[in-house]
């Protein structure tokens, strides 16, 4: 079987059958030799690494959901996923300097009919707010490490529309540490144009306390193919008896069928001592798909005026590189 699929792959994948836009190079280019390179044996190294590592990743969360659920069978379309890649950040005065980067997720949909087991590399909740709104301006080593966390989610629905998940779990270090949450989300199509999204969450952990979350997302399309979204968050901090919140305006356009632009303004409050801002900033992140569903390219200037500094600008820049593996990829360039 493994045979016959390898074979099929050359005709699905032939260049004669992907669109023009798809390559950067010329027709007259698609059976040129390559030339021997360093960086050509570099970039197909990477390139098995996508053949290799999809089907393992696939194949892990498919051997999970069969055991878990006692079933001979698993749905193969799991959430299952390992992402690495490698960034850099050069800010005022600091040199570009690589660091690894690496978060996964095993996602088993079918223990039981509601039931799924969720492991995963980091929790949102233990993470700042000002951290989560502005993760991809950072590297790794200025993230928060949250520790990685295993949980129970039972979903269900409040009548037609809203999406209800609880998750019972632990976060995996010594000594454990157990929670709880409970997410509430609804959307609604406001008219030929707006939708807005509603999210709401609540959660307890053992050493930290409870919180809370609210968002809420409004967006519509603008013109010529720009899509404005307005996001906003407020989150209840147990342990410093504090609120703090978030309001981001950005735009999205997909620029081709490789690449997106995304320019974003944010503000970023608390309500300790009084009501005040504490960060105000702007960043446009250039994402370009390398090669096929899984190798991206990521450039990211960012503008931050934190009040730390007295709102003087810190300015940086992020290159990234990132591999996304998974087994349930959707390549639309094979619908």
């Amino acid at each position: 079987m493994f045979e016959v699929q390898q074979r099929q792959v050359p005709d699905i994948l032939a260049p004669e059958t992907l669109p023009l836009d798809f390559y950067t190079f010329s027709p007259e280019e698609y059976w040129a030799e390559p030339l021997d390179s360093y960086w050509i044996n570099f970039s197909n190294w990477v390139l098995l690494q996508g053949r290799t590592q999809n089907p393992k990743v696939e194949r892990l969360g498919q051997w999970a959901d069969r055991t878990l659920s006692g079933s001979d069978y698993g749905l193969p379309n799991n959430a299952s996923y390992l992402r690495i890649g490698f960034a850099t950040e050069s800010e005022y005065g600091n040199p570009l300097q690589f660091e690894p980067e690496a978060r996964f997720r095993l996602d088993v949909p079918t223990a039981r009919r509601k039931l799924r087991l969720v492991i995963e590399s980091e929790s949102e909740e233990l993470i700042p707010l000002a951290e989560r709104q502005r993760d991809r301006q950072l590297t790794q080593p200025e993230r928060s490490d949250t520790e990685t966390t295993g949980a129970l989610r039972l979903l269900s629905q409040v009548g037609d529309a809203i999406n209800l998940s609880n998750d019972v779990g632990v976060r995996l270090r010594l000594p454990p540490d157990v929670f709880w949450r409970a997410t509430a989300r609804k959307q609604w199509q406001l008219d030929k144009n707006w939708l807005l999204r509603a999210q709401q969450r609540f959660y307890y952990f053992h050493n930290d306390g409870w919180g809370e979350r609210t968002l809420l997302t409004a967006g519509r399309d603008v013109s010529k193919g720009w899509y404005f979204v307005s996001s906003s968050e407020l989150e209840w901090i147990h342990d410093e008896r504090e609120f703090v919140a978030a309001q981001i305006f950005s735009v999205d356009k997909r620029l081709n069928n490789r690449s997106t632009l995304t320019p974003r303004l944010g503000v970023l409050g608390e309500s300790q001592p009084s009501w005040r801002t504490t960060t105000y900033f702007a960043d446009l992140t250039y994402r370009y798909r390398l090669h096929s569903d899984w190798v991206f390219g990521e450039v990211i200037p960012a503008l931050e005026f934190p009040r730390d500094e007295s709102f003087k600008d810190q300015a940086s820049l992020v290159l990234r590189i990132e591999l996304f593996f998974s087994g349930s990829l959707k390549r639309p360039y094979l619908d």
